[in-house]
Parts: C-alpha cells; structure tokens; sequence
C-alpha cells in the first residue's frame, strides 16, 4: 500500500524529537552526571530554546548545549513547514478520510471493481448503489476522482491498468470487474491483467467498436458492451417497440420502479434442485414469475412450463418486486 506523503512527513518530524531528546538525555546524564530525569528537562529546555537550565560546566556539556539548540531550530523550522502544509491543504482530514476508505475497501469481499469513473462508470456505479451491490471505484483523471469523492464512493486514486493498484482494489476478493475507461487499450489491459489475475474473475468492458470488441473477448472479457451500439437499439426499438422497451426498462434498472428482473444460479445442495416449477409453487410462494431459464448447456427456455424440472446448475430469471425476487431467492438459497 502507498503511503501518503504528509503521514510520512509527520512520521519523520515525531521521530526526529524523540532521537533529539533521547540523545541529549543520554548526553547531559553522561556528561554532567545528573539523574535521568534531570537529564531529560535540560534537553527539552534546550532543544525547545526556551533557555537553559543552568550554565554547563563544562565544554562537553556546553558543546553539547549548542548542538541541542540547532538540532532544536532544525525541527522547529521542520515543523513549521509541514504545520502551514497541512493547515493549507486541509491534509489531516484528508488523511483520516483516505484511511477510513482504505479499512472499508480491505474489508470488502464479493465486490465489484468500476475502472474508469467517466460517463459509462458513473452510470453502473448508480445501478450498483441503488440495488445495493457493494463496489470500489479505481480512477486516477482529476474530474473523475473529484466526481467520485463528491458522490462520497469508495474509491482508490490509481491506475487501473497497473496490477498494484488493482490490487489495492481489492481485485483477489472481487466478485467482478467493469472495465469502463475511455480508452480501448486501456480497457484491453486492463482486462488482460484481471483475467490473468483472478481466472474466476466476471468481467465486463467497455468497447468503441467491433474491433475493440473481438480483442476485449480475446483479452478475457466476458461480455463486451459497446454503448454507440446499444444507444441505436434502444432509439431503434423506443420507436417500433415502444412499449416493450419501456417495460424492459422498467425491470432492468435498479433505480427505476419497484419491479425488476433477477437471476439465480441453482445449486447442487439447494433443495428445490430436480423439483419442477408446478412442485415448487413458485408464483404461490414467492409471488415473482420465472420468464425464462438457462439450462447448464447454454440454451434458454424463454417460456418454461410448470412441469420443467429445475436442475442444479440451471439459472432462472425471474421478474417481481424487491420483496418478491427476495423471497424467489430465499427459495432457491443454497442448502447446508
């Protein structure tokens, strides 16, 4: 982990008084031959330049005296500068603020990693705060961190495409990434160095065009989105398909109304596993509705009968309320 510079500031200055004093403590005892305690108030006298003690009585001592008072005037002068820095730049709280992220993000696990805190980031990060996702925003553009210390995220001041600062996003605790610069190649890395990372890693990325798009893939990205794409469907459907594309919105987003689409992985020790739609009852019991299931193949079932068996490894997507696909999941949680 980085240390801030001004810590490392204040660090120096606290150890420079306490070997000045401890030095002078051990040299006026050995010289004068005066108590420990006597000692150390000739050095803090000293050192501080409020005067001396009593005159030394000898040379040793006052040499001594002398090196005191100018190691004194160094630390006093030290200490000034880095006082008018810190009260300048508001560094202490900056301090305390940055730490109190970095505790919060050392104790994420099942996160989600947003590179890149542009237009495309901000938006998923709003998604991921209104279905309360946990996530770790990594950026290092001036606007972007300046947007996401407003917006009070948690975020790391990096380089995404570094590995260090992946890391110190939590990357080996991370449940998925968004790679979502500006930048193909940025995103290219940096879905090479996460994929190379973490194998298990869900990545999603950001992509200008098809070319970008096929190298993203073969850097390891799971899916690929190319919003000038997506912005085209979404004009081309708002007109032939309004009201489709109004519904599917209304479900898709988590800061829309109260009725979303979900997706639940079934388990080998979930109980409901080998038990058919009509045997479960799920509408009756949970009030959401399956509209489609994914079978362990690859292949979807976008209309399931109530006599589909459900097997583990399948994935339903079902469509209700919060309360609801919260009790479809209660259903389907995974067994001891």
């Amino acid at each position: 982990m980085r240390s801030n510079p001004r810590l490392t500031q204040i660090t120096r200055l606290f150890g420079a008084v306490v070997v000045t004093l401890g030095a002078g403590t051990i040299g006026f005892h050995l010289v004068l031959d005066e108590t420990w305690f006597q000692s150390l108030y000739r050095a803090v006298i000293t050192s501080t330049l409020t005067g001396l003690d009593t005159v030394p009585s000898s040379d040793g001592a006052r040499a001594l005296s002398i090196v005191m008072v100018l190691g004194g005037l160094t630390i006093i002068a030290y200490a000034g500068a880095v006082i008018v820095e810190v009260i300048a730049g508001g560094v202490l709280t900056g301090v305390l603020a940055e730490r109190r992220r970095e505790r919060k993000i050392e104790g994420l696990s099942d996160h989600f990693i947003i590179c890149g805190y542009g237009r495309v980031g901000r938006r998923v990060a709003e998604e991921f705060r209104a279905a309360g996702v946990p996530y770790v925003v990594l950026d290092f553009n001036e606007d972007a961190v300046a947007a996401a210390k407003e917006r009070d995220e948690l975020l790391i001041e990096g380089n995404a495409t570094e590995d260090e600062d992946l890391q110190r996003a939590g990357l080996d605790r991370a449940k998925g990434l968004v790679a979502a610069a500006d930048n193909d190649a940025d995103n290219l890395y940096i879905s090479l160095s996460a994929r190379a990372a973490r194998p298990d890693l869900q990545i999603v990325a950001r992509a200008s065009d098809e070319d970008a798009e096929k190298k993203l893939v073969l850097a390891g990205a799971d899916r690929v989105v190319l919003p000038y794409r997506a912005a085209g469907r979404t004009m081309a459907n708002l007109v032939l398909k309004p009201q489709v594309t109004d519904f599917l919105d209304v479900v898709t987003t988590a800061t829309g109304p109260d009725l979303h689409l979900a997706e639940i992985e079934v388990h080998r020790t979930c109980e409901q596993a080998g038990k058919t739609i009509r045997d479960i009852r799920v509408r009756h019991e949970t009030g959401a509705i399956i509209v489609a299931l994914r079978k362990k193949d690859g292949s979807f079932d976008t209309t399931p009968e109530p006599d589909v068996t459900i097997e583990a490894g399948d994935v339903l997507v079902g469509v209700g309320t919060t309360e609801e696909l919260r009790s479809l999941e209660d259903l389907f949680a995974v067994g001891v």
